[in-house]
């Protein structure tokens, strides 16, 4: 069971089934007040450009706009609250939610998640670090995104430790041999640059998140044949994460470039059975 919809996620949430999805995935707008957009570069050969590979000297100029989206809402809670307690009432029991934001609204969602979740069902707040783009001469530079994740009982729930990836510890000679040449299980702060240009990943989407950190999530907090949701789909990501590790998905978004960008991305997986839905509904 896979699909690819495009809707308007808080509709089609009311249509899925109670207690029926084992792993939720969000990373909604960030309510960054701007338009977010994706615009393709493309790099030529010049005498009058930088140096770059092989010697060369290139430039780069712009080849046309992805496709774009406001990022503004006056109330974000108002939003976004309706939209996690259908996530609350498909999650099932066992079930694990990330929720993916930054410094802006994290903190105010976070207490709406203490309502709809139950403070006590809170696990974690994962601090993803990055180290790519301009940074700030005014203030410590913001490079981080926060990812609030809860769990519907805190009793029972799927945390497969064995697949935490391990890191080298910072000062080896303190953990000893055995332990240094194991290496530490990562924390709740997590080193992964973002989505590089060039790289075979991009999929040309405005907020594309590494396939990497997508990949840690799917495989310590769910198992295998499990069905995932993403109600903010954008470009997929979550679910090339879960087709890896055979888990089920099911992908929403209201953007219909987000909607191509996916049937692209999937339709280029060979063996892979996906169904693709445009659902309206008054």
């Amino acid at each position: 069971m896979n699909k690819i919809v495009l809707a308007d996620n808080l509709k089609y949430l009311k249509e899925i089934q109670d207690n029926s999805i084992d792993l939720i995935y969000v990373d909604p707008p960030f309510n960054t007040k701007s338009t977010q957009k994706r615009t393709k570069i493309k790099t030529i050969l010049s005498e009058d450009g930088l140096n770059g590979f092989g010697g060369n000297k290139y430039i780069r100029e712009n080849d046309g706009e992805y496709g774009s989206y406001e990022d503004s809402y006056e109330d974000y809670i108002g939003f976004i609250k309706p939209r996690l307690e259908e996530a609350y009432r498909v999650l099932k029991s066992t079930g694990t939610i990330y929720v993916h934001l930054d410094w802006r609204e994290v903190h105010y969602v976070k207490i709406e998640m203490d309502k709809i979740f139950e403070r006590d069902n809170f696990l974690n707040s994962i601090v993803w670090s990055y180290d790519y783009g301009a940074k700030s001469k005014k203030k410590w530079a913001t490079k981080h995104d926060d990812i609030l994740v809860y769990v519907k009982d805190k009793d029972n729930y799927t945390f497969n430790y064995d697949k935490v990836p391990r890191v080298p510890y910072l000062a080896p000679a303190l953990a000893g041999p055995a332990k240094a040449a194991m290496g530490k299980a990562i924390t709740d702060v997590w080193w992964h640059t973002i989505v590089p240009t060039n790289s075979k990943e991009k999929q040309n989407y405005s907020t594309q998140k590494p396939l990497g950190i997508l990949r840690r999530i799917v495989e310590v907090s769910s198992n295998e044949g499990d069905l995932c949701l993403d109600f903010f789909a954008g470009s997929g990501t979550f679910g090339a994460a879960c087709v890896e590790f055979r888990r089920n998905f099911i992908m929403l978004d209201n953007n219909p470039q987000a909607f191509e960008v996916m049937k692209k991305r999937f339709e280029k997986i060979d063996d892979l059975e996906v169904e693709y839905e445009i659902f309206q509904k008054d």
